[in-house]
């Protein structure tokens, strides 16, 4: 703030207005002078982006569709359960990548979020679930996961921005042990990744052989299995304790057989791992099925007894199309639909 003449307390103290209590007028910040204040609001404004759409699944799952400026679109989700709330965070208008079992991934790469756009996210669940201040204890967005509309890792300037601003205690003050970054396999960035923010890693393998995966995960023809799994080997901070997550949609007659659970079981010996079993979300067009309960069981229990914790995600917002994979529809729907933002009460 040149020319406010804002010595390193005020700034601290406009920090803890924004990030801790969530302040969107400054006439708020009662602890400011009055003029300077003034001077602010003549030159600064403090907004959120505005929301389009909001809506709330029958399991609680909430969904929200934010629109910037400049007309464009992305959806933020909050998952409430018993012990946690996590919030799926976008990094990206659409996608530059082009995962064939993914709903985002039918939708191009528009351009990538500010630094501001993706902090907005979390500050705009926040309003909504009334977290401001910020609380220490008993709140219902705990965790987040950067595993919305885009690929973090070819954003990384913009979400590592971001997500410092979250972690720091005197703002939103997420713990970094509570935020985790997802990728498709962008291997030159993971450990920067893992330098720079030290959060938790997850990645989106789905397949066990190069071959099927350059199919369901185009970026594998770039970084193919094996570079993506050392790049997982040696990740910053990695332990028993900070497993790396690897994540696996179960296909139908696809990725979902025994011989390819004991393949994934094979190919992550040494990695402190464990395996999120996702059942395939379905989408309008899309030409998979999701894999049996028998089946998805039967590949749980060999990863399980093989020492590996493989848990099957439980759905959730698949009637509002906020479950993993569906991000896009909502968007598309509200573009061809809404012809000026609507704001909806999601409770």
């Amino acid at each position: 703030m040149a020319g406010f003449g804002a010595e390193p307390f005020r700034a601290r103290q406009l920090w803890h207005w924004i990030y801790h209590r969530g302040a969107t007028d400054f006439a708020a910040m009662t602890n400011l002078a009055k003029g300077f204040r003034e001077r602010l609001s003549e030159t600064y404004e403090l907004r959120r982006a505005g929301i389009s759409q909001a809506l709330v699944s029958a399991d609680g799952t909430q969904k929200w569709l934010l629109r910037f400026d400049d007309a464009q679109e992305v959806e933020t989700v909050h998952i409430p359960e018993a012990d946690r709330g996590t919030l799926c965070v976008s990094s990206q208008v659409g996608c530059t990548l082009t995962c064939t079992f993914c709903h985002t991934g039918t939708q191009r790469l528009v351009r990538n979020l500010s630094a501001a756009e993706i902090v907005g996210q979390i500050m705009i669940a926040r309003d909504a679930l009334g977290e401001w201040p910020s609380p220490k204890g008993d709140r219902q967005l705990t965790n987040i996961v950067l595993m919305g509309m885009g690929e973090p890792l070819y954003n990384f300037d913009n979400v590592a921005t971001a997500m410092k601003i979250a972690m720091d205690p005197e703002g939103l003050a997420v713990s970094r042990r509570k935020i985790t970054l997802s990728t498709s396999g962008v291997v030159p960035m993971i450990a920067r990744c893992g330098a720079e923010l030290g959060v938790n890693l997850a990645i989106s393998l789905h397949a066990v052989t190069d071959e099927l995966r350059d199919t369901l995960v185009p970026l594998n023809k770039k970084y193919p299995i094996a570079e993506l799994l050392g790049a997982s080997r040696t990740y910053p901070g990695s332990s028993n304790a900070r497993r790396i997550t690897f994540e696996y949609v179960m296909l139908k007659g696809i990725n979902d057989t025994p011989t390819e659970a004991k393949e994934l079981v094979r190919l992550l010996k040494g990695i402190p791992a464990k395996v999120n079993l996702i059942p395939f979300n379905p989408w309008p067009g899309a030409s998979y099925e999701c894999s049996s309960d028998p089946a998805i069981k039967a590949f749980s229990d060999i990863v399980f007894n093989a020492g590996y914790s493989a848990p099957v995600r439980t759905p959730r917002g698949r009637d509002i199309f906020a479950a993993c994979g569906q991000l896009k529809s909502a968007s598309v729907r509200a573009r061809r639909t809404l012809s000026a933002p609507v704001a909806q009460p999601a409770v």
